[in-house]
């Protein structure tokens, strides 16, 4: 049973975006992005790593017709499996076999997953029937008994379920399952849902606490909060006690991984990497795989709402001041070395070999908007906030067509090409990877913003982010209505004003967010207003034109590391808003780190246009150090330092690496002499 001061996520059909930031992201997903992806997934962009994620599909697809053509009789070929190396120069000289990474076929669940909430409110035919036409393609693929993972079903299912620490059959079973609900909730067309239904319920009759069931669950998790979503959206409970099993079982000991395997296997604690050293109840940090840990919180987090589970709901605190406390970066970013994609120890936060993946912070949003569904508290929404608008956003181009996977706040260009510790660090973005999680990602994160800009319960409708646009919600009967003015990111001017004919008594929580060092609010005057864990309530009856206003202190900010974040000691870097700032050679020259900023002096702003789009840009007073002109030694005795007065253009974070190859920087040491 669910706790009365929980909430859901609104449907995207209850908000309609305005012009602004966010309307133009989607839009830009919308238009470009998602077109992009889809010739990707095809193979057919030009000097792009190939995917062959739809090409696995038509495979499995053929191997089911021929199956069914020969009776039982057919024999399932079982082949070896190769990732990208030694490809045929041709593609269409490709043997009829898998290629990729186990994982391949995730990639187009997340890409119909973005197109159904871009279908919700614009409707497009062809883009439909296009997502119709590969929706076939998969669903072909799909055998008898329900099982679809085309590496297994195009390599032999000898080796099913043989592997579940490394094979990813149940993290695709979750993208999977994602995918389908979003389409069957954008446009009523349930066949992929069935399929992603007929799927689980194979996995449900293969896993579970019943004897003669396997006791395993993911080696990447994702399965868990998707099955939750599957049993919201159908209601079928064994969906919801399929995850809570996944959930409950997990880190248990004897370790079912160790079952599986006959190696001997040593004795105390292991698997942190994969979350499941301990049962999730006893975890207090988090550790191992970034992305692989924000999934299972995220489900932990599902599971703890519906089940009112306070055991749950302390472990997922817990995990959650782990992750901010001590190991996310100023950026909203998480994953602090490239060994493995993993947490690295608290504090441990490095700039230039950050590893930082685009998934990780997204992952990061999926979690800190459960959270707020567990319980509304701004904390939670702040670092959704800044994620969204810093990290991840970083991730794409603003052109929408390259991608990083990895998104560190130092680049040195020359390091990234000559020093083996920094290679997974590009200076650039790449048109694709060979293993995509990322990019798809980005594009169902991006599409469905207002959802987790806006949740709901009975009586009141949460503003965690201020969006542009018009939000319903229904309330007693009546349709209650919103119009909302936002200049964010860049201006904290907001306002809202209630556009129903109907009145209606209902409460609105607005955050107030933690970046604020000074708001006001007005036109409050026949309401209630309350302030609690870092949400305006304003509560009463609302009447057609009724409107508040909010003003939020959007100056120029310096923000220092705790001193345990060795790295940046005596460093500062600068926020405006949610947005942080960083610093590129493009418009500073080389050198960046001979800079140091007078956080004393006052920020001056001006509008710079990168690739079309234009921002606010930071010009703020520094000391450049005077370089030594010695060029034969290495080492001299040391001299006072001469420094020149300087000034250092800071743009948006999320911007940088859209004017070519070159060096950047967020953070620097402070002047304080």
């Amino acid at each position: 049973m669910e706790n009365k001061n929980s909430s859901r996520p609104i449907a995207l059909r209850q908000f309609e975006a305005a012009d602004g930031f966010w309307k133009e992201k989607m839009e830009l997903v919308r238009t470009e992005v998602i077109p992009y992806q889809w010739e990707i997934l095809n193979d057919r962009v030009e000097g792009a790593s190939p995917s062959f994620c739809m090409r696995n599909f038509k495979i499995a697809g053929k191997l089911m017709r021929e199956k069914k053509e020969k009776g039982s009789a057919f024999e399932e070929p079982v082949y070896t499996f190769r990732g990208f190396e030694a490809l045929p120069e041709d593609m269409n000289h490709l043997e009829d076999r898998f290629y990729g990474f186990v994982f391949q076929d995730s990639d187009f669940s997340k890409w119909i997953e973005a197109v159904a909430y871009t279908l919700v409110n614009h409707p497009d035919p062809e883009l439909e029937r296009t997502a119709d036409e590969a929706i076939d393609i998969v669903c072909n693929a799909q055998m008898e008994n329900g099982y679809l993972d085309t590496y297994y079903i195009i390599n032999g299912m000898d080796q099913s379920f043989s592997n579940l620490k490394d094979h990813h059959e149940l993290y695709c079973l979750g993208h999977l399952i994602e995918g389908a609900v979003a389409y069957y909730e954008a446009t009523g067309k349930d066949r992929l849902l069935r399929a992603a239904m007929k799927f689980a319920d194979y996995i449900d009759s293969c896993f579970g606490p019943q004897e003669g069931k396997r006791k395993g669950y993911p080696g990447h998790e994702i399965a868990e909060m998707a099955l939750i979503r599957l049993y919201e959206v159908t209601g079928e409970k064994r969906y919801l006690n399929l995850a809570c099993f996944f959930i409950d079982e997990r880190g248990k000991q004897p370790y079912y991984w160790d079952c599986e395997s006959t190696e001997t296997q040593k004795d105390g604690e292991r698997y942190e990497y994969y979350q499941a050293h301990r049962p999730v109840r006893e975890q207090d940090e988090a550790v191992g795989h970034a992305v692989r840990a924000v999934y299972l919180y995220s489900g932990m987090a599902d599971a703890s709402r519906i089940m009112d589970d306070e055991s749950l709901k302390k472990a997922c605190r817990q995990l959650w001041q782990s992750i901010v406390r001590e190991k996310m970066y100023i950026t909203g970013a998480i994953g602090g070395t490239h060994i493995g994609e993993s947490f690295s120890f608290p504090f441990d936060l490095p700039n230039d070999t950050a590893y930082a993946e685009t998934c990780a912070s997204i992952g990061l949003v999926f979690f800190a908007r459960r959270m707020l569904e567990m319980e509304p508290d701004a904390v939670y929404a702040d670092v959704m906030e800044r994620a969204l608008y810093n990290s991840v956003l970083s991730g794409m181009a603003l052109d929408g067509k390259s991608f990083f996977y990895v998104n560190p706040l130092e680049v040195l260009p020359e390091a990234c090409q000559k020093d083996e510790r920094k290679f997974h660090v590009k200076p650039v973005r790449q048109k694709w990877f060979g293993c995509a999680c990322c990019p798809p990602n980005l594009s169902r994160m991006i599409s469905s913003v207002p959802s987790y800009a806006y949740t709901e319960n009975e009586d009141s409708l949460f503003m965690h982010l201020h969006l542009s646009g018009a939000i319903t919600k229904q309330i007693q009967g009546i349709t209650a209505s919103f119009s909302v003015q936002s200049g964010m990111p860049w201006d904290g001017k907001v306002i809202i004003t209630y556009t129903a004919r109907e009145s209606a008594v209902m409460k609105l929580a607005v955050r107030i967010p933690g970046w604020c060092g000074q708001w006001k609010a007005s036109g409050l005057e026949t309401f209630h207003c309350t302030l609690e864990n870092g949400y305006y309530y304003i509560e009463g009856s609302w009447e057609n034109g009724s409107q508040i206003v909010f003003d939020f202190d959007m100056q120029t900010r310096f923000y220092q590391a705790d001193d345990r974040v060795r790295e940046n000691a005596g460093r500062l870097a600068v926020m405006r808003g949610p947005v942080v700032y960083c610093a590129e050679q493009a418009d500073n020259g080389p050198d960046l780190h001979l800079f140091h900023i007078d956080a004393a002096e006052p920020v001056q702003e001006e509008t710079i246009t990168i690739e079309g789009q234009s921002y606010p840009s930071l010009i703020v007073s520094a000391q450049k150090k005077i370089k030594s002109d010695n060029e034969v030694q290495l080492y001299t005795v040391y001299q006072k330092p001469e420094y020149e007065h300087a000034q250092l253009k800071m743009i948006p974070y999320f911007a940088w690496a859209n004017r070519g190859e070159n060096e950047m920087a967020v953070w620097f040491f402070g002047w304080d002499q």
